[in-house]
């Protein structure tokens, strides 16, 4: 099992499924470093994080216990699909599609929020998802 030290590189891309579920990987670098104390800047069950939770029903204390108890990403990622909520192969590809195109400039709640963020990295928040934000965020943090 590879337990990232997110302070000195990023959890992987929001972009990368496991399963066909958006964040998870990132979900389960940013667990797997919050076990060892080397989360630095980021943040277990964010904001992001939540939302799979909440898509799937599933207590956030319960994925820490089963990422801790498996080296390798599958059975986290089986463990997930067979939790909390039952979701079909399309309900899931519909979420994961929808969180990646989320732009949160639209999103009244977050908007100035996200436009402050993407001035800071030259980035137009009109056409900018959350998860490339993310993408940009990780790359400027470990240049």
């Amino acid at each position: 099992m590879k337990t990232y030290d997110l302070s000195k590189e990023p959890p992987r891309s929001p972009r990368v499924r496991l399963r066909d579920y958006a964040i998870l990987a990132r979900a389960i670098d940013k667990c797997r470093a919050h076990l060892a104390g080397t989360e630095g800047e980021y943040h277990f069950n964010c904001p992001l994080d939540q939302e799979l939770f909440s898509f799937k029903g599933i207590d956030p204390e319960d994925f820490k216990l089963t990422v801790s108890s498996n080296d390798t990403d599958d059975p986290i990622a089986l463990w997930v699909d067979q939790a909390g909520i039952h979701r079909t192969p399309h309900e899931i590809a519909d979420w994961s599609n929808d969180l990646e195109e989320y732009n949160p400039s639209l999103d009244a709640d977050r908007k100035e929020w996200f436009e402050g963020e993407c001035r800071k990295l030259g980035l137009d928040p009109a056409t900018t998802t959350l998860f490339d934000y993310l993408e940009a965020d990780d790359t400027a943090s470990f240049k």
